[in-house]
């Protein structure tokens, strides 16, 4: 039996570059998918492009007025619709084009894990100007996917994200705020001991140009830049608000994995830097990279974590 495949697609004036993303979704290689579009208040052409591809494509099940509250609130309210049902979802940019084997490639990996385990996957991007020519990769991360990784960094990217039914369970739980859309699903997945899959091969095309609302984190002086976001008080602000959705989720997290978040909750609340470093420590959170850590660790430090 062929999986059926949820693409969950968030839309705001992405008028001139969605014609693109929509017919890569015909060009996979797997074409059990139908297409759930929350649109935020879009002023151009996009709901106008969006019903013209439904005319001969009838995978389009739903489209819908988004909660214009910014786009992780847009990509959530899909998520979190309980009336929307497949065995996978798939979030899904407006303005990237898929590779054609993008949806069989992350059911190869998710179909080896049972249903009722919640189940992510993610990828690499390759990184594309705004008329999809080559520039390169998005980084490779090295280090396992895990919770100690996602509570202090998110290395999934959303537009590359594929989950099962028990990951979207998860997601309807959620209430109130989280920093964005993809680093809580990598975040609560991971928390209750479901799996994270990384990917190290690219899955899609991610198209660089003026209107994008994140943009690459490709080159050296990108990670330079996010070294010193770690002492940006965004970063703390980010972990408070993961922190208290996480806190306030109605489900149980792992064992080990509730330590993880108290200790790192110890660690921004210790009064002095010695115990701060301690508590730290005894969470197990990491980054990807050596400078990145030492970013945390220094972060930790001055209180800024």
């Amino acid at each position: 039996m062929t999986s059926r495949v949820a693409i969950l697609l968030a839309t705001k004036n992405g008028a001139l570059y969605l014609k693109d993303q929509l017919f890569s979704y015909v060009d996979q290689t797997i074409d059990q998918w139908s297409l759930h579009v929350s649109d935020d208040g879009s002023t151009d052409g996009t709901i106008d492009t969006i019903k013209e591809f439904a005319t001969s494509h009838d995978r389009v099940r739903s489209i819908r007025q988004g909660p214009q509250q910014g786009y992780t609130q847009n990509f959530l309210s899909l998520a979190r619709d309980g009336s929307i049902v497949a065995d996978y979802f798939a979030f899904s940019d407006q303005d990237d084009v898929w590779y054609p084997d993008k949806i069989e490639r992350a059911l190869g990996f998710l179909a080896e894990i049972p249903q009722s385990v919640p189940a992510l996957y993610f990828s690499r991007t390759e990184i594309v100007d705004k008329d999809l020519n080559h520039l390169g990769l998005s980084p490779l991360f090295k280090r396992r996917p895990a919770f100690q990784n996602a509570l202090v960094q998110n290395i999934g990217g959303g537009n590359t994200m594929v989950f099962n039914s028990a990951a979207k369970r998860l997601l309807e739980l959620g209430t109130g705020d989280v920093a964005s859309h993809d680093w809580w699903t990598y975040q609560i997945v991971t928390a209750i001991g479901g799996i994270a899959i990384y990917d190290p091969r690219p899955s899609l095309k991610y198209r660089q140009h003026g209107a994008n609302i994140l943009g690459t984190n490709q080159g050296m002086q990108a990670r330079i830049n996010r070294f010193f976001m770690l002492f940006d008080s965004q970063f703390k602000r980010w972990n408070e608000i993961n922190i208290a959705a996480l806190k306030r989720f109605p489900r149980d997290l792992e064992t080990g994995n509730r330590r993880t978040l108290d200790r790192f909750g110890d660690s921004r609340d210790a009064r002095f830097p010695t115990t701060r470093l301690i508590r730290l420590y005894q969470s197990g959170v990491y980054r990807q990279t050596l400078l990145s850590n030492l970013g945390l660790i220094v972060a930790c430090v001055l209180r800024k974590s």
